[in-house]
């Protein structure tokens, strides 16, 4: 039987390195699911070109105003932390694009004058690779709350098999959100003070979640040894280091995997995903 794992990819900055360690762990694994849970920027099925893509939309619920019942008490917008309501002269506004749809301005409105409506934000596709499903979310321009479409993503993780989740880059909500309810978390970085710096931060959101993690070095062969030195003196494992090299950036640039032609790094990542399993295992 397949031990189920929840892997999330994820790294401090964009242009990391994050979704091509995130698919070729996939594809040397082979029957997984890759959830892609950059939803602002999608680009996993890019290297991977799934078949049979079932898509379906993703929405969410925003307030509307009944102005015949609204008294202008202005309790909603006095509730709304995200300032997602304005009270004007003579009506209350919102501003969907900034609502968090968590519905408390409904529960407190007195004259119950609030009721929550469905807006398309988004669109959700399913697709096979092989033996391997992708998942991935793809935002609609001009939304700016993404957390409704990474949990559409998650509601997708297969409980039969291995899920890898590639997260958005940096630390802020959609991060917390991809990573929250995960085994594992591999920070993928580059060896440089810049890459350093930003894996220290996701090292401590990953903390403050009580998650374990390790690190994979990406063009490892350039740079110096600061993202070493950080992550023995912070107890991280460093799970793999993928070199600068030319036949790699080739690859990339022409939208192949490289684990697909270079087939000695297969064994590599069955590795690392084998080390994973270890220290979860250890840990819990």
């Amino acid at each position: 039987m397949v031990q189920v794992l929840i892997v999330t990819v994820a790294s401090g900055k964009g242009g990391t390195g994050k979704t091509t360690v995130a698919v070729n762990l996939a594809l040397s694994l082979g029957k997984v699911s890759l959830l892609d849970c950059d939803v602002e920027e999608p680009n996993a099925h890019l290297l991977l070109q799934p078949t049979r893509i079932v898509s379906r939309d993703v929405e969410r619920l925003v307030p509307a105003i009944n102005e015949a019942l609204c008294t202008l008490c202005s309790k909603c917008v006095q509730f709304c932390r995200f300032n997602a309501l304005f009270l004007g002269r003579d009506k209350v506004f919102v501003y969907e694009n900034i609502c968090r749809s968590c519905g408390g301005c409904s529960v407190v409105c007195p004259p119950t004058a609030i009721e929550e409506i469905r807006r398309t934000i988004g669109r959700l596709h399913i697709g096979r690779v092989g033996d391997m499903r992708l998942v991935s979310g793809e935002l609609n321009v001009g939304e700016t709350v993404a957390n409704t479409l990474i949990k559409a993503v998650k509601s997708e993780i297969d409980q039969d098999s291995v899920n890898i989740l590639d997260a958005p880059p940096g630390t802020a909500c959609p991060v917390i959100e991809t990573m929250r309810g995960s085994d594992y978390v591999i920070l993928v970085t580059e060896p440089t003070p810049f890459g350093a710096y930003d894996l220290s931060l996701t090292v401590d959101v990953v903390e403050r979640l009580g998650m374990s993690c390790g690190v994979v070095i990406n063009r490892s062969t350039i740079g110096s040894d600061v993202v070493k030195e950080l992550c023995q003196k912070r107890g991280i494992p460093i799970l793999l280091e993928i070199p600068f090299e030319r036949r790699i950036a080739e690859l990339y640039s022409r939208g192949v995997p490289f684990t697909s032609t270079m087939s000695e790094w297969v064994p590599k990542f069955r590795r690392m995903y084998d080390d994973i399993k270890e220290a979860v295992s250890a840990s819990g």
